[in-house]
């Protein structure tokens, strides 16, 4: 029976993980909500690298083309390279591509700076505001995650003009640009890097949104931020994986882990087939509403555990 309760909570935590990695109502804020829910304080390091690893296969899968025609113009990149036929003025739409991932991922670094008359580093704000007595800033995340979605998708409904100017190949429809500047790289690459910080800030939805921000089309945004996250997420699991403690682990912890991990994969390649279609036909609202009255609701919750000092929890 009790391994039976831990592959249902592993599972619930899992599909939590896969529906929300990719939908723009931030992962880390409902794994802490589902968490909270279930008056759970701490999931266990292996299982939130293990989730990540369930919703890396599902984007792998997902863009598997795009994948391995990228990793193919790479080779042909460095060895124009090497031989002095490369060109930046006549790259074309994949070689921009690798140029602009690779200087997205830059302002990740900022993750390990210090916090000056601290002793922690940046990244490590996230696990301190993943704690139960910080649940507020879920709240306060969502909201903004809301503020940010509304912003992007006023911005993408304007008529294009001489100001929006159209680039678009024969795979995206709609306003905007489908090749990333260096700036446009480094903004959302950045924002990348806050919404990592903040458990609530959605990944998917704020780089997204400021994709659309710098005139970018909506769908080209959406296949940049999600390819772009592929390293994100197997830094993360990297990063998370040094401090898993070997001897917690059980068959049983494993049984449980393995479902929610299945439970991710496939949840999160729904998910990414969802979001896709979502946005395309022009239905992110359905978003900026949930995240604004999750937000209210989170925030409402937080300060009546404050006020009261009672934890809500099922458990």
């Amino acid at each position: 029976m009790e391994l039976l309760m831990k592959i249902i909570q592993d599972v619930i935590l899992g599909a939590v993980q896969g529906v929300t990695e990719f939908l723009p109502v931030s992962s880390s804020g409902h794994l802490n909500i589902a968490k909270h829910i279930m008056g759970i304080d701490d999931g266990g390091i292996f299982l939130d690298v293990m989730l990540h690893i369930g919703t890396l296969v599902a984007v792998l899968i997902f863009y598997r083309k795009l994948i391995w025609r990228l990793i193919k113009a790479f080779g042909l990149l460095v060895k124009d390279i090497f031989t002095g036929k490369f060109k930046w003025s006549e790259m074309d739409g994949d070689r921009n591509l690798i140029f602009m991932l690779i200087i997205g991922l830059i302002p990740l670094f900022l993750l390990f700076a210090p916090i000056p008359t601290t002793d922690m580093k940046v990244k490590d704000l996230a696990d301190l505001f993943a704690q139960n007595k910080y649940f507020i800033v879920v709240g306060i995340s969502l909201l903004v995650t809301s503020a940010l979605l509304f912003i992007g998708n006023k911005i993408n409904s304007r008529p294009a003009g001489k100001h929006y100017q159209k680039d678009i190949e024969s795979n995206y429809s709609g306003n905007g640009r489908t090749r990333y500047t260096v700036l446009d790289a480094l903004c959302v690459g950045f924002t990348q890097c806050v919404a990592a910080v903040f458990p609530g800030l959605s990944r998917s939805g704020s780089t997204l949104s400021v994709g659309q921000m710098r005139g970018i089309n909506k769908q080209a945004a959406l296949d940049y931020t999600f390819v772009l996250g592929i390293p994100s997420i197997i830094a993360a699991a990297v990063l998370e994986a040094k401090d898993i403690d070997s001897s917690m682990l059980t068959t049983d912890s494993l049984i449980a882990v393995m479902c929610g991990v299945v439970a991710a994969a496939v949840v999160g390649y729904f998910s990414i087939v969802l979001f896709k279609w979502l946005l395309k036909t022009d239905k992110m609202i359905v978003f900026i509403i949930y995240t604004a009255v999750l937000g209210s609701i989170v925030i409402g919750v937080s300060v009546f555990e404050m006020v009261t000092g009672n934890i809500v929890s099922i458990a």
